[in-house]
C-alpha cells in the first residue's frame, strides 16, 4: 500500500488509426475503444467498453461518472500520461469537460508528468517499468497498434492489453513510492534515475515544481502542452 493513499489505476485506448504518428491533436475526435481501470487496495479490475467501435457519449459518461465515485471514495486516479492525453480525450468523448478537468487537477496523479515537471522531458510506461525490474507492458503490443487490432476485431487481444496496463501503471506507482527512486531505460539502453522521496504528487502539486535547466534542448516542452486543455485550473 501507498503512504496510505488509495490509487485506482486507468488507461484507455482510441479507435481512430493514426495517419500521421504522434501528430494526434489533428486527428480529432480520436474515440474510446476500451478502457480500464483497477484499484490499489481491492485488486478490482474493471473493463470498460460499448456495443459499437466505439464508447457512446453516455458509455464515456458513466466512465468518468465512475472516476467521480472513486474519488469521492478517497481514491487518486492514477495514470501514465493520463493528464496529455488520456483525460483529455475522455473530457472530448464523455462531454463532461468540466468534471472530467476537475478530476484531473485536484484527484489525480499523473506520474509521467510529475517525472517531467522534475526532468523536462518525457518518458514512457515501459522504459520506467523495465527499469524498476517489473514486467511491463504487453509484449509486441503498442497504443499505435490497439487501434488497428481493434477495427481488425481482434478486441480480446485489446482488452488484455488496456487491462495490462492499468496493471503497469499501479505496479509502477507502488514500487517507486516504495524504494523512492524511479529508475528507467534510457535510449541508449543504460539505466538512469532519479529521486522521489516524498512519493508521487498529484498534478496540481506537481505544477508547482521548480523548473528543472532544459537549456541543453533543442526544443524543450512547455508545461502547458499537458495542462493547456484544463483552461484555467487555478479557477477550480
Amino acid at each position: 500500500m501507498s503512504y496510505g493513499r488509495k490509487y485506482v489505476g486507468f488507461d484507455l485506448e482510441i479507435v481512430k488509426i493514426m495517419e500521421n504518428g504522434s501528430d494526434w491533436e489533428s486527428q480529432r475526435p480520436l474515440g474510446i475503444s476500451c478502457a480500464a481501470t483497477l484499484t490499489s487496495d481491492t485488486d478490482d479490475m474493471r473493463l470498460w467498453y460499448g456495443d459499437g467501435d466505439a464508447m457512446t457519449v453516455k458509455e464515456a459518461a458513466y466512465l468518468v461518472r465512475y472516476l467521480e465515485g472513486q474519488v469521492a471514495r478517497g481514491y487518486y486516479v492514477l495514470s501514465w500520461n493520463g493528464l496529455g492525453f488520456d483525460y483529455d480525450i475522455l473530457a472530448e468523448e464523455s462531454g463532461e469537460r468540466e468534471l472530467c478537468a476537475r478530476i484531473a487537477w485536484e484527484h489525480h496523479v499523473d506520474m509521467m508528468f510529475h517525472f517531467f515537471c522534475i526532468k523536462g522531458f518525457p518518458v514512457g510506461l515501459d522504459k520506467v517499468a523495465k527499469g524498476m525490474g517489473l514486467s511491463g507492458k504487453t509484449e509486441g503490443m503498442s497504443g499505435a497498434l490497439a487501434p488497428v487490432m481493434w477495427a481488425a476485431g481482434e478486441r480480446d487481444k485489446v482488452l488484455e492489453y488496456v487491462a495490462q496496463d492499468a496493471r503497469t501503471t499501479l505496479e509502477v506507482a507502488l514500487a517507486v513510492e516504495k524504494a523512492k527512486y524511479l529508475a528507467w531505460i534510457t535510449r541508449r539502453g543504460t539505466t538512469s534515475g532519479v529521486a522521489i522521496p516524498y512519493g508521487w504528487l498529484p498534478v496540481n502539486e506537481a505544477v508547482k515544481l521548480p523548473l528543472p535547466d532544459t537549456s541543453w534542448m533543442d526544443d524543450p516542452w512547455p508545461r502547458e502542452k499537458f495542462t493547456g486543455w484544463l483552461g484555467e485550473p487555478q479557477d477550480r
